[in-house]
Parts: C-alpha cells; structure tokens; sequence
C-alpha cells in the first residue's frame, strides 16, 4: 500500500490524467480515421444501387437502338468488384469483411439476384450480338426479366445500405459513450485533484499555525509538541521541531533545577557560615582553636563564593536558552 505522501498524491493525479487524455486522443483518432473508412463503405453500398440502375438504363438503350456501348460492360466490371470487396474485404481501399451475420446475409442475398440479373445481362449481350427476327421475342422476354429483377435488387440493396448505415451509426455511437465516459472521469478526477489539493493546503497552514503558536509563546511553561495529521512530508517536519521541542524543554528543566539546587546549597551554607560566626564569638579565648575556627571560616566562605559563581553561570546559562528560544519567535 502506497504512503499518504503529497508526491504520491501528485503522481497518482498525474498518471490518471494522462493515462485519460491519451485514451481520449486515441479514441479521437480512431473515431475520425472509423467515419473515413464508414463514409467510404457507405458510397461503395450506395454505388450499388446506382450501377444496377445505370446497368438496366444501358440495356433498354441497346434494346431500342440495337448499338455497342461499353459502359455496360464497365457497370458490371465495377458491381461485381464492389460486392466482392463488401463481403470478403479489400486491403486495396481500406474496407474489411461483412461485420455482423445480418449483414452478411444480406449480401449473399443481394449477390443471388445479382447472379440472376447478371445472368440475363450476359443472355442479352449474346442474343444483341447476333439480333435478328428469330431471337427478337427472347430479347424482348430478358429485358422484362430484368427489369423485374432490376427492382428486386435495387430494394434489396436499399436494405443493405440501411443496414450498413445503421451498424456503422451505433458502432459511432458507442465510441461517442466512451468519450462522453472519459469526460467524465475527467471531471470527476478534476473534482477529487481539488479536494486533494484543499486537504494538502489546510494540512499546511494547520502546521504554520502550530508553528506560530509555538514561536509567540511567552510564558515559562515547557513547549507543547505539534499533533497534526497530515502527509508523510508535514509529519516528518513536524516530527523534527517536535524533536527541537523536547531538547529545549529538557535543557530548560535541567537549567531551573541547577538553578534551584544551586540556590539550596547557597542558603545551607550561609547557615553554616552563621553558626561558624556564633561559635568563633564564644571561642574567642581559644588562640589555638580560633585559628582553626577561622581557617575553616575561610575554606567555607570560598566554598560559598565557588556556589555562588556556579549559580550565576548556571543563570546565565538558562538566559541563553531563552534568548535561544525568543530568537525562534516570528517578529
């Protein structure tokens, strides 16, 4: 499990909008690269209805004025190349197999009547070649059959390109859902990347106004350490003033009992000093003793002035520690 660390946070944050905004790149590109090949797949479907039209238009010309044209023969190359391209694929132009089985089916449907109608074109090509009066009543029978046949197809096409706009709409709509989910995650990681940066931001001014108070504090009493929940880096910085803290209230303690003692020990041995004195009035008449008397005097007189110059380093001392500390107060 990750730790709770403004870096983590802020990687995290970072990777989620990447990782999103090249999803949403991605799915761009391929939704404008889909609607080319579709647009392409569309006019390929729909040329058909328009070849079984121009097919049946050049074979009533030729039946009513007996002539070669060689768009007919165009017509067919072309319809016969669009429908193989629709059912199995074609790398050349960019358009893949039938995708659904409703779709194909229909294809080998349109591609059975195309097999009749392509059937009665090449009938009357033939019999138009060789015309005359023999055969005159069978051109007449295979243009009706294909003009019959001719409708058929066109519906069956009409159907097919439906079914194709149809598929390639949904398939559009699908990808726009994505789109529209990326989105809003965005907004969504948007919504938590502010919460986020709000909690990291009150987090920290919590930690400057501990900060603070800890500086303008002017009494005596020892420095309360900072309790703060908040990321790995505020934490650690707290835990280093709190460590500051604990050293400066211990050398304080240690200070004022240094202090006290000192005091203690000053007092004692100015009793002691005065009892000397009473003794020395009444062995006054003790040359002998009086000398001994006043030798300690002396040794115990120096020992006090020792205790008393430790006592106003020690004094010293603990002014130091509070200019040390007032020297951490913000002005």
């Amino acid at each position: 499990m990750k730790e709770n660390t403004i870096t983590n946070k802020i990687k995290l944050i970072g990777i989620f909008f990447i990782i999103l905004m090249t999803s949403i790149i991605i799915t761009t590109i391929y939704l404008n690269e889909k609607n080319k090949k579709d647009a392409l797949l569309i006019n390929i479907v729909g040329k058909q209805r328009m070849l079984t039209q121009k097919i049946s238009k050049n074979i009533f010309y030729l039946y009513q004025n007996n002539e070669s044209n060689k768009e007919l023969d165009e017509a067919t190359t072309e319809f016969i190349y669009n429908l193989n391209s629709l059912k199995n694929g074609n790398t050349l132009i960019g358009i893949f197999k039938a995708p659904t089985n409703d779709i194909i089916n229909q294809i080998l449907k349109v591609e059975a009547l195309w097999n009749e109608f392509y059937k009665n074109t090449n009938d009357f090509k033939k019999n138009l070649n060789k015309r005359n009066s023999s055969n005159e009543l069978l051109l007449e029978t295979i243009v009706r059959s294909v003009y019959n046949t001719n409708n058929v197809l066109l519906n069956e096409v009409d159907v097919l390109v439906s079914m194709y706009t149809v598929y390639t709409e949904e398939k559009t709509d699908y990808i726009r859902y994505i789109q529209y989910l990326f989105a809003l995650i965005i907004l969504i990681l948007i919504s938590y990347s502010f919460s986020q940066l709000k909690t990291m931001e009150a987090n920290a001014k919590k930690f400057f106004e501990f900060s603070k108070q800890l500086t303008q504090n002017t009494d005596d009493k020892p420095l309360e350490p900072i309790q703060i929940e908040a990321e790995k880096e505020i934490v650690e910085a707290t835990d280093t003033i709190n460590c500051f803290i604990n050293k400066i209230n211990s050398a304080m303690v240690y200070s004022a009992n240094a202090v006290e003692q000192s005091r203690n020990a000053s007092i004692k041995l100015e009793e002691i000093t005065d009892e000397f004195d009473i003794i020395i009035n009444e062995l006054t008449n003790s040359t002998e003793i009086s000398k001994q008397l006043d030798r300690s005097e002396g040794i115990a007189i120096q020992t006090q002035e020792e205790l008393i110059n430790s006592t106003k380093k020690l004094q010293e001392l603990k002014k130091e520690l509070d200019i040390l500390l007032s020297s951490c107060k913000i002005k």
